[in-house]
């Protein structure tokens, strides 16, 4: 992936060796995405999950003043590069639709994070937190996902960011909101598939920007097959059958490998936000 020449984001916020505050449950590295598998297992979306860490802890307090990441840090610089790049996209697309398009923060983070939504481990992996508008990252997911999951490469980490900022697409265009109310009238297998369609919309949006990079030329050979392995890799009838052997599709609340690669996909081939129209298509 070819991205030297990308613009390089301000709205990134270095968290990492922060203390957090209160004494919230705290889960430790090797259970990295501990908090994920548990959604997979129980049915239970994430965010909910979240959502009982913010109850179960004191509140969220002041991490003190913003620290810029370190000039001379790679892992950093490719952070600022992408989000620059999926700024400017969703930039354009809202000026388009005749929109203002307002970028989330990026909050880079190790071991633990104080957020709107709650004190929160590595082990949710990276999240999106509609309150304060931030996306939530500790750079070692990038690790497992290459180790574990056998996701490696730039486009494969670049599509992680872009899904996160896809729900803050979804949550500026109001879609989030009426999810989680409708959610909340469901039974939970019901939840669950709504929960499905929300996020296979934010793979499909991450796509969106990727056919957009493609068109700059950012993308080289290989970049296209790396992130649908990532996308796949995380589908959740692979974690469940990872975990327990087995797959209970009505407690999936991210979609099957194959939805995730076919959402993902949509976006990327077509460049076309209305193509993402999770709710109202077979997911």
């Amino acid at each position: 992936m070819r991205w030297s020449d990308m613009r390089r984001s301000d709205n990134v916020e270095d968290r990492r060796g922060m203390s957090v505050g209160g004494a919230g449950l705290k889960l430790g590295g090797g259970g990295l995405l501990l908090v994920l598998v548990l959604s997979v297992l129980t049915g239970t979306n994430p965010l909910d999950l979240l959502s009982g860490l913010e109850e179960a802890s004191p509140p969220a307090v002041d991490s003190g003043p913003e620290r810029k990441p370190p000039a001379d840090d790679p892992q950093t610089d490719f952070i600022r590069a992408v989000l620059g790049d999926i700024e400017d996209t969703w930039g354009k697309l809202f000026e388009q639709g005749g929109g203002n398009y307002e970028a989330p923060r990026l909050v880079l983070f190790s071991g633990a994070v104080d957020s709107a939504c709650g004190q929160a481990s590595a082990a949710v992996g990276p999240f999106y937190c509609p309150p304060d508008r931030k996306v939530y990252l500790d750079l070692t997911f990038f690790r497992e996902l290459s180790d574990r999951f056998g996701a490696p490469g730039d486009f494969a980490r670049a599509y992680v960011v872009a899904h996160e900022v896809g729900h803050h697409v979804q949550n500026l265009l109001g879609t989030s909101d009426r999810v989680q109310r409708q959610r909340s009238r469901m039974d939970q297998a019901s939840a669950n598939a709504l929960s499905v369609r929300l996020e296979l919309q934010a793979d499909c949006y991450a796509g969106v920007w990727g056919y957009y990079a493609a068109r700059r030329n950012v993308l080289e050979p290989g970049d296209v097959e790396s992130a649908l392995a990532a996308a796949s890799a995380i589908g959740d009838d692979r974690l469940q059958k990872q975990a327990r052997g087995y797959v209970v599709p009505e407690s999936f609340t991210h979609g099957s490998s194959a939805q995730r690669v076919r959402w993902f996909r949509a976006g990327l081939e077509s460049g076309d936000v209305r193509r993402c129209d999770t709710f109202a298509a077979r997911p």
